[in-house]
């Protein structure tokens, strides 16, 4: 009896959120003002994070730049001044916890409780698994891994207590399918995958953006917005000297840094939950949506995760599903 519930609770679901989706297809979304926000961005000194800082400050948002390069981050902050923003400039290694923990204590103590969180910052050795020293690899899933959950515990405390905030997760589409990861080094003619490193973090980046928004789902914090960014490879000079497999060049060629941030500033002030640039790149995760008629099928999560909040959680994921397909089609 309690199957057939459930079973007709995820029909009523799924029909609604189909509905729901075919709506927004053709709605613009309100975009939210950020005006005074304080911003925190991680890896500013690069590419993306110093358009990131410079969308933000055009928004109106108070900002903190964090990098590991105090020159290139310097440099981030004199521009985003330039346009009469609030900033402030720290140096992190982000690969180190107790740096991060430590700077952390600094921005509550000098500037206040941040607000919006852009976990922009990465990393990636780019080598073959045995030709990598272990150094690289542990610094790639350390930086753009293990840095998410030491930046949200040093964050979200304060997020929590005024139950309002956005944490956004830049991660890639390369989490998604194994096929886009195939590159070309040097004059070699054999295609390799040579990004094991990057790939395994950025799987780690997902599940962790993931859970976490599941988790302040299930406590009911619905003033703390979460934004998944997965986009294609982006031209920044990160993956200089990887030549895209001649099928895929043609079909997804790099994207531009300016586009991909862009894009992503528009789904964060929009409070989208995902997005995948381009949107060819939504197909691997529409594939995971086979999985929510499972998700209520098995009682046995109910006993993990209690039968009401499990089936709020089922619930988001319908309707995320049936969003990313809208998308597609925007």
């Amino acid at each position: 009896m309690i199957f057939i519930v459930d079973l007709l609770l995820m029909l009523i679901d799924l029909t609604y959120s189909i509905l729901t989706a075919i709506v927004q297809t053709f709605l613009r979304p309100r975009l939210k003002c950020i005006d005074g926000e304080l911003c925190l961005i991680t890896g500013a000194g690069g590419a993306l994070g110093r358009l990131f800082a410079l969308e933000f400050a055009k928004e109106g948002a108070r900002l903190v730049l964090w990098d590991c390069d105090a020159a290139a981050n310097e440099q981030t902050a004199k521009l985003a001044r330039e346009t009469g923003a609030e900033v402030h400039a720290y140096t992190v290694d982000l690969s180190k916890r107790q740096s991060i923990y430590e700077t952390a204590g600094r921005v509550r103590a000098e500037v206040g409780d941040i607000s919006i969180l852009v976990n922009n910052a990465g990393v990636v050795a780019g080598r073959r698994l045995l030709d990598c020293p272990d150094e690289l690899l542990e610094r790639t899933l350390l930086v753009n891994c293990h840095a998410l959950f030491w930046m949200t515990k040093a964050f979200l405390p304060q997020m929590k207590a005024k139950n309002h905030g956005h944490i956004v997760t830049i991660a890639s589409a390369h989490n998604a399918n194994s096929l886009i990861n195939s590159f070309k080094f040097g004059h070699s003619d054999v295609i390799c995958f040579n990004l094991q490193d990057y790939c395994a973090s950025k799987f780690g980046a997902v599940g962790f953006h993931e859970s976490l928004t599941h988790e302040l789902l299930a406590e009911d914090l619905d003033g703390i917005k979460t934004t998944l960014v997965c986009p294609y490879i982006v031209d920044t000079g990160m993956f200089a000297g990887c030549e895209i497999r001649k099928e895929l060049k043609n079909l997804i060629p790099p994207l531009q840094p300016l586009y991909t941030v862009q894009q992503s500033m528009k789904a964060i002030l929009a409070e989208q939950q995902m997005i995948c640039i381009p949107r060819l790149m939504y197909i691997p995760f529409l594939t995971r949506a086979g999985k929510l008629m499972w998700d209520f099928c098995f009682p046995s999560l109910d006993y993990c995760l209690g039968r009401q909040t499990w089936q709020h959680i089922a619930s988001w994921e319908v309707t995320n599903a049936c969003c990313l397909s809208s998308r597609m089609l925007k």
